[in-house]
Protein backbone atom coordinates (compact mmCIF):
# COMPACT_ATOMS: atom_id res chain seq x y z
CA UNK A 1 0.00 0.00 0.00
CA UNK A 2 1.55 3.22 -0.98
CA UNK A 3 1.85 6.34 1.58
CA UNK A 4 0.65 9.34 1.77
CA UNK A 5 1.86 11.56 -1.42
CA UNK A 6 1.63 14.53 0.71
CA UNK A 7 5.64 15.75 2.03
CA UNK A 8 6.44 18.81 3.39
CA UNK A 9 7.37 20.31 0.41
CA UNK A 10 3.72 20.17 -1.40
CA UNK A 11 2.61 22.69 2.26
CA UNK A 12 5.83 24.69 2.80
CA UNK A 13 5.88 28.20 2.10
CA UNK A 14 8.58 29.23 -0.87
CA UNK A 15 8.85 32.44 -0.62
CA UNK A 16 10.82 33.36 2.76
CA UNK A 17 12.99 36.18 4.41
CA UNK A 18 15.88 35.16 6.25
CA UNK A 19 18.82 37.09 7.11
CA UNK A 20 22.66 37.43 7.02
CA UNK A 21 24.71 36.73 10.71
CA UNK A 22 25.50 40.63 10.59
CA UNK A 23 22.08 41.63 10.07
CA UNK A 24 21.48 44.25 13.15
CA UNK A 25 19.01 44.13 15.67
CA UNK A 26 16.95 47.04 14.33
CA UNK A 27 16.39 45.44 10.90
CA UNK A 28 15.74 42.10 12.21
CA UNK A 29 12.99 43.58 14.08
CA UNK A 30 11.81 45.71 11.48
CA UNK A 31 11.64 42.13 8.96
CA UNK A 32 9.74 40.15 11.80
CA UNK A 33 7.19 43.37 11.99
CA UNK A 34 7.10 43.51 7.91
CA UNK A 35 6.64 39.96 7.24
CA UNK A 36 4.38 39.66 9.90
CA UNK A 37 6.36 36.33 11.02
CA UNK A 38 7.78 35.28 14.60
CA UNK A 39 11.32 34.42 13.21
CA UNK A 40 13.81 34.63 10.78
CA UNK A 41 16.40 32.01 9.79
CA UNK A 42 19.86 33.21 9.45
CA UNK A 43 21.93 32.06 6.55
CA UNK A 44 25.68 31.96 5.65
CA UNK A 45 27.55 31.30 2.17
CA UNK A 46 24.96 29.88 -0.50
CA UNK A 47 22.01 30.04 1.90
CA UNK A 48 23.13 27.36 4.26
CA UNK A 49 21.35 27.89 7.41
CA UNK A 50 22.79 27.96 10.44
CA UNK A 51 20.42 29.53 12.92
CA UNK A 52 17.33 30.76 13.24
CA UNK A 53 16.14 34.48 15.14
CA UNK A 54 13.28 34.37 17.17
CA UNK A 55 11.24 37.40 18.92
CA UNK A 56 12.35 35.45 22.13
CA UNK A 57 15.84 35.75 21.41
CA UNK A 58 15.01 39.70 20.99
CA UNK A 59 13.26 40.20 24.32
CA UNK A 60 15.49 40.23 26.55
CA UNK A 61 16.67 43.43 25.04
CA UNK A 62 13.87 45.25 26.44
CA UNK A 63 13.46 42.90 29.72
CA UNK A 64 17.00 43.96 30.54
CA UNK A 65 17.08 47.59 28.99
CA UNK A 66 17.44 49.62 32.70
CA UNK A 67 20.34 47.98 32.94
CA UNK A 68 19.18 45.01 35.15
CA UNK A 69 21.12 41.80 35.01
CA UNK A 70 19.46 38.71 34.54
CA UNK A 71 20.77 37.03 37.39
CA UNK A 72 21.53 33.41 36.53
CA UNK A 73 20.60 33.62 33.62
CA UNK A 74 23.93 33.77 30.71
CA UNK A 75 22.04 33.22 27.81
CA UNK A 76 19.72 35.85 28.49
CA UNK A 77 22.32 38.42 29.66
CA UNK A 78 24.66 37.32 26.08
CA UNK A 79 21.44 38.29 24.58
CA UNK A 80 20.93 41.35 26.42
CA UNK A 81 23.64 42.40 24.72
CA UNK A 82 23.50 40.73 21.71
CA UNK A 83 23.76 43.63 18.21
CA UNK A 84 23.69 40.78 15.20
CA UNK A 85 21.76 38.24 13.99
CA UNK A 86 24.99 35.64 14.53
CA UNK A 87 24.58 36.80 18.22
CA UNK A 88 21.32 36.36 18.66
CA UNK A 89 19.93 33.39 16.85
CA UNK A 90 19.48 30.09 18.06
CA UNK A 91 21.99 27.50 16.74
CA UNK A 92 22.27 24.63 15.53
CA UNK A 93 19.12 25.48 13.94
CA UNK A 94 15.74 22.92 14.17
CA UNK A 95 15.33 22.20 10.80
CA UNK A 96 13.09 19.42 8.23
CA UNK A 97 13.85 18.54 4.85
CA UNK A 98 11.63 19.12 1.95
CA UNK A 99 10.72 15.56 1.37
CA UNK A 100 10.09 14.58 5.10
CA UNK A 101 6.37 13.75 5.96
CA UNK A 102 4.05 16.18 7.27
CA UNK A 103 3.26 14.12 10.71
CA UNK A 104 7.18 14.13 11.15
CA UNK A 105 7.35 17.79 11.02
CA UNK A 106 4.76 17.93 13.32
CA UNK A 107 6.58 15.68 15.39
CA UNK A 108 9.86 17.78 15.70
CA UNK A 109 7.56 20.81 16.40
CA UNK A 110 6.21 19.06 18.97
CA UNK A 111 9.36 18.02 21.02
CA UNK A 112 11.07 21.14 20.03
CA UNK A 113 8.34 23.46 21.14
CA UNK A 114 8.69 25.81 17.66
CA UNK A 115 5.79 27.22 15.61
CA UNK A 116 8.10 27.12 12.61
CA UNK A 117 10.46 25.14 10.84
CA UNK A 118 13.11 26.15 7.87
CA UNK A 119 12.51 23.51 5.39
CA UNK A 120 16.34 22.48 3.71
CA UNK A 121 17.62 20.06 0.85
CA UNK A 122 20.17 17.66 1.40
CA UNK A 123 22.99 19.86 1.75
CA UNK A 124 21.51 22.44 4.63
CA UNK A 125 20.17 24.88 1.67
CA UNK A 126 17.17 26.76 2.74
CA UNK A 127 14.03 25.83 0.66
CA UNK A 128 11.02 27.40 2.42
CA UNK A 129 9.37 27.61 5.75
CA UNK A 130 7.00 25.41 7.31
CA UNK A 131 4.64 26.23 9.84
CA UNK A 132 2.06 24.78 11.74
CA UNK A 133 -0.98 26.31 10.15
CA UNK A 134 0.52 24.71 6.91
CA UNK A 135 0.24 21.67 7.82
CA UNK A 136 -2.88 21.90 8.92
CA UNK A 137 -3.87 22.82 5.05
CA UNK A 138 -4.66 18.86 4.54
CA UNK A 139 -7.55 19.46 6.72
CA UNK A 140 -8.92 21.49 4.18
CA UNK A 141 -9.45 18.63 1.45
CA UNK A 142 -12.83 17.96 0.68
CA UNK A 143 -14.76 15.12 1.50
CA UNK A 144 -15.11 13.48 -2.19
CA UNK A 145 -11.03 13.82 -2.52
CA UNK A 146 -10.71 12.18 1.01
CA UNK A 147 -13.21 9.37 -0.23
CA UNK A 148 -11.53 8.82 -3.66
CA UNK A 149 -8.09 8.51 -2.22
CA UNK A 150 -9.07 5.55 0.41
CA UNK A 151 -11.18 3.87 -2.18
CA UNK A 152 -8.63 3.97 -4.98
CA UNK A 153 -5.10 4.16 -2.72
CA UNK A 154 -6.13 2.23 0.63
CA UNK A 155 -8.80 -0.29 -0.14
CA UNK A 156 -8.10 -1.62 -3.38
CA UNK A 157 -4.89 -2.76 -1.80
CA UNK A 158 -6.63 -4.67 1.08
CA UNK A 159 -8.64 -7.15 -0.40
CA UNK A 160 -10.41 -7.90 2.76
CA UNK A 161 -12.14 -4.89 2.08
CA UNK A 162 -13.59 -5.63 -1.24
CA UNK A 163 -17.53 -4.26 -1.23
CA UNK A 164 -17.02 -1.28 1.74
CA UNK A 165 -18.55 1.42 1.55
CA UNK A 166 -17.06 4.76 2.13
CA UNK A 167 -18.41 8.15 3.38
CA UNK A 168 -17.06 11.38 4.41
CA UNK A 169 -18.19 14.15 6.20
CA UNK A 170 -16.19 17.05 7.34
CA UNK A 171 -13.87 14.75 6.62
CA UNK A 172 -15.03 11.87 9.56
CA UNK A 173 -14.53 8.65 7.50
CA UNK A 174 -17.54 5.87 7.88
CA UNK A 175 -16.60 2.45 6.57
CA UNK A 176 -20.09 0.03 5.93
CA UNK A 177 -20.47 -3.64 5.19
CA UNK A 178 -19.21 -6.76 6.11
CA UNK A 179 -15.07 -8.15 7.06
CA UNK A 180 -13.93 -11.59 7.22
CA UNK A 181 -13.10 -11.05 10.66
CA UNK A 182 -13.36 -8.55 13.47
CA UNK A 183 -9.38 -8.68 14.21
CA UNK A 184 -8.96 -7.25 10.65
CA UNK A 185 -10.95 -4.05 11.27
CA UNK A 186 -7.41 -1.81 13.39
CA UNK A 187 -5.58 -2.75 10.45
CA UNK A 188 -8.27 -1.17 8.03
CA UNK A 189 -9.14 1.60 10.42
CA UNK A 190 -5.10 2.76 10.79
CA UNK A 191 -4.36 2.84 6.93
CA UNK A 192 -7.43 4.80 6.36
CA UNK A 193 -6.53 7.37 9.31
CA UNK A 194 -3.05 7.47 8.03
CA UNK A 195 -5.18 9.72 4.46
CA UNK A 196 -4.30 13.32 4.86
CA UNK A 197 -6.89 14.86 5.63
CA UNK A 198 -8.58 12.71 7.72
CA UNK A 199 -9.97 13.81 10.81
CA UNK A 200 -11.65 10.39 12.43
CA UNK A 201 -13.16 7.09 11.17
CA UNK A 202 -15.73 5.06 12.39
CA UNK A 203 -16.60 1.81 11.56
CA UNK A 204 -20.04 0.45 10.65
CA UNK A 205 -19.00 -3.24 9.68
CA UNK A 206 -20.26 -6.84 10.54
CA UNK A 207 -18.97 -10.07 9.91
CA UNK A 208 -19.43 -12.69 7.63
Amino acid sequence: MSESPYTVSDVMTHTVVAVGSEAPFKEIVELLNQWKVSALPVLAGEGRVVGVVSEADLLPKEEFRNGNEPAGDPTGQLKAAALTAGELMSTPAVTVHADASLAEAARIMARRHVKRLPVVDGVGLLQGVVSRSDLLKVFLRSDAEIADEIRSGVLTHLPVTTGLGVSVVEGVVTLSGSMPERGLEPVVARAVRAVEGVVDVQLDLSHR
